[in-house]
């Protein structure tokens, strides 16, 4: 028997054999026996070289061995279509395919990447820093006095220390969950010599009761410039440019005098309210302004906290939340829906910053 015989009463036996799909695709029967690439297509490539007397003796069988797996295709093919339809799930062959569905950026995201963008055109670095941090970089080196409300529990996530093995004495700073990504500043300015410019946008967690306008969680965005020869006035372009790029080219911004720990003069940064058109509505309170962020001069005793002369360099710092810019450009008005996860929320914003 030549080896073309031999192969054509392998496969008929292998055909023969095959009684139900069991567990394989219908697709897999088709690419193995009927396609154009399949084992009797080949056997046909392989009977054009075979001698006269043995075309004789094949033909007729590869031809008999082709017709047999179409037919057992055919009523394979019956086979799945009736369990199909037994088992109560039809199969519309005409439909169109289902697209694979492409997923949607948080809308946290989309307003962070944008804030990103926006002060990286400005020479910003991103900088990050841990969550689970220190008294000192979060608290005392930022200039909080040592009654200061926050360091309440009422208003602080603190986590009780481990002890430490054989006796050992771990120091007197607490840890806890930053109430702010100023920690990061401190870092930063402790780890690097000016001039600085960076933001620090995170995760920051405060003790507070959950509400449309509260969560005991946020996020923030954080800006330093650290040079000589810094100014007030540096502030003020710098968050009048931000407001022009997030809002619209129209925004203008307002600094009303204010007090922080860490900043000497400081001030809270108002935009034009750019739903109503400064002309006044239930957003902005009838006011024509919306409160974004906190800012000010960089306090001299957190410059030196962080071995910085403060008589050699000045420098701004400002914050915001995230949240509350999200809220305003989408128009939403409660802040526990970013963390629901909701898909019927989420699904709405596309992938566009």
């Amino acid at each position: 028997m030549s080896s073309l015989q031999e192969k054509v009463r392998s496969l008929r036996q292998e055909l023969d054999n095959v009684t139900s799909l069991g567990g394989k695709s219908l697709e897999a029967f088709r690419l193995k026996f009927i396609s154009k690439k399949g084992a009797i297509s080949e056997l046909f490539e392989e009977f054009k070289q075979a001698s006269v007397e043995e075309k004789k003796t094949l033909g007729k069988i590869l031809n008999e061995l082709k017709q047999a797996a179409e037919e057992r295709f055919k009523q394979l093919s019956d086979e799945q279509e009736a369990s199909a339809k037994s088992s109560g799930v039809e199969i519309d062959l005409s439909l169109p395919p289902i697209p694979n569905k492409t997923g949607s950026l948080h809308p946290l995201n989309l307003t962070r990447y944008k804030i990103i963008e926006v002060f990286e055109r400005l020479g910003f670095n991103v900088v990050d820093g841990p969550e689970i941090e220190d008294d000192w970089h979060n608290f005392t080196a930022l200039n909080f006095p040592e009654n200061h409300p926050a360091r309440e529990m009422q208003d602080t996530f603190f986590i009780e220390k481990p002890a430490l093995p054989d006796g050992q004495e771990r120091g007197n700073h607490d840890i806890l969950l930053r109430t702010h990504t100023s920690n990061v500043q401190i870092r930063l300015m402790k780890q690097q010599k000016p001039p600085l410019r960076a933001i620090m946008p995170g995760r920051v967690y405060r003790n507070e009761a959950i509400s449309a306008r509260a969560h005991c969680f946020f996020h923030q965005v954080e800006g330093l410039y650290v040079d000589k020869n810094v100014g007030f006035s540096d502030l003020k372009q710098t968050l009048f440019h931000f407001a022009k790029e997030m809002f619209g080219k129209d925004t203008k911004i307002r600094l009303r005098p204010s007090f922080f720990p860490f900043t000497e003069p400081s001030a809270e940064i108002d935009v034009s309210c750019f739903i109503c058109g400064s002309k006044g509505c239930n957003v902005c309170k009838y006011s024509g302004w919306v409160e974004i962020a906190g800012s000010g001069m960089v306090h001299p005793n957190v410059l030196r906290n962080c071995g910085i002369d403060p008589e050699e360099y000045t420098g701004f710092a400002f914050g915001m939340g995230i949240e509350r810019i999200t809220m305003l450009r989408y128009g939403i008005n409660d802040l526990r829906m970013f963390s629901e996860n909701d898909i019927r929320f989420l699904k709405q914003f596309k992938a566009v910053v």
